[in-house]
């Protein structure tokens, strides 16, 4: 599939939304998979179809440092503590879709940091929620996706995007180790525990 038969799918499925709720759509992959660069384009797409969209990144709900690594079985920690998801959906994605409008004061985690900062969402009359991030296709969160797509990426192909952009502010060598031994084994446990890619509704390759 090509970026514009997964962007004309997306506008397709939503010509005939409910008029009551918004529509949406689930973007997850593995750390790496390039999950918001392609919400970005298919964001700009959906707006020039004439939508009203509301575009929101799952890391913004990350957890402190200090509670979403741990050096004691840091993967499964990981994949346990990395984001606040519950509270993500209960108090942003679900009141959203519900009322299509929203206007919410949260706790804004970066990555590097070390405490939180206040963010306000702001969204009004909304037709479409793309939400993007990683485990969004956990078995508690899954069921509330009326869309789900899942961006395939090889692990190492994943890898090298990520030494690229440099995440984290991680050399090389540290941004391997993370990925080997916290983000990877966390995405295996992801696979395990609730098959994301089998909830898919498209898998979009991304090599």
């Amino acid at each position: 599939m090509k970026f514009s038969e997964l962007s004309d799918s997306i506008v397709s499925q939503t010509k005939e939304k409910p008029a009551w709720n918004a529509f949406l759509v689930g973007i997850s992959g593995i750390d790496g998979a390039g999950k918001g660069f392609l919400a970005s384009r298919i964001v700009k797409r959906l707006v020039d179809a004439g939508r009203r969209v509301a575009l929101i990144n799952a890391d913004a709900w990350l957890n402190l440092p200090r509670v979403r690594f741990s050096a004691d079985d840091p993967g499964r920690h990981f994949y346990r503590n990395a984001l606040r998801l519950d509270e993500m959906f209960e108090n942003l994605v679900l009141p959203l879709k519900r009322n299509r409008s929203i206007h919410l004061k949260m706790d804004f985690a970066n990555e590097t940091a070390n405490k939180f900062r206040p963010y306000t969402y702001n969204f009004t009359d909304i037709d479409i929620i793309l939400l993007e991030g990683i485990f969004l296709f956990k078995r508690a969160f899954v069921q509330h996706l009326d869309l789900k797509i899942w961006i395939e990426s090889s692990f190492e192909k994943a890898l090298l995007r990520a030494i690229d952009r440099g995440q984290e502010d991680l050399s090389k060598e540290e941004t391997v180790e993370a990925y080997e031994n916290i983000y990877f084994p966390a995405q295996r446990i992801h696979f395990e525990t609730d098959d994301p890619k089998r909830s898919a509704d498209i898998i979009f390759k991304n090599e």
